[in-house]
């Protein structure tokens, strides 16, 4: 079998996000970076908070996206400044990052997950 490994990122969007969905304040970004557009990555946005989305809470999104944790990924954290274009004082970021494997190769068909991470059971 033919293994697909992505990366997963996670950021904090300091002024808000515009895909895929708009955010009027700091709002948490996931995507799984991709050949192609970056406009066409897989992108799941929280809704507006500084606070980092708890591990059952990225796993969610992910497989909502339709993918899962590669085998043995583990969440990587690092540290980095804002970029200098922004009207705001540079801030520390915090980016998060993992591989990440289709569903399809887990025996799952992409897209399994129906529901959206945010909505209540």
């Amino acid at each position: 079998m033919n293994k697909k490994i992505f990366a997963a990122q996670l950021s904090l969007r300091c002024c808000g996000s515009t895909i895929p969905n708009v955010t009027a304040g700091p709002c948490w970004q996931l995507y799984v970076a991709q050949t192609g557009l970056v406009s066409e990555w897989p992108t799941f946005t929280w809704p507006t908070s500084p606070e980092v989305p708890t591990v059952e809470a990225r796993e969610a999104a992910l497989a909502y996206l339709g993918f899962v944790l590669a085998e043995g990924a583990e969440w990587e954290w690092i540290e980095d400044i804002g970029p200098d274009y922004h009207l705001h004082p540079a801030r520390v970021l915090l980016l998060g990052a993992v591989k990440v494997s289709p569903h399809s190769m887990w025996g799952l068909p992409p897209g399994a997950v129906e529901a959206d991470p945010l909505e209540a059971p």
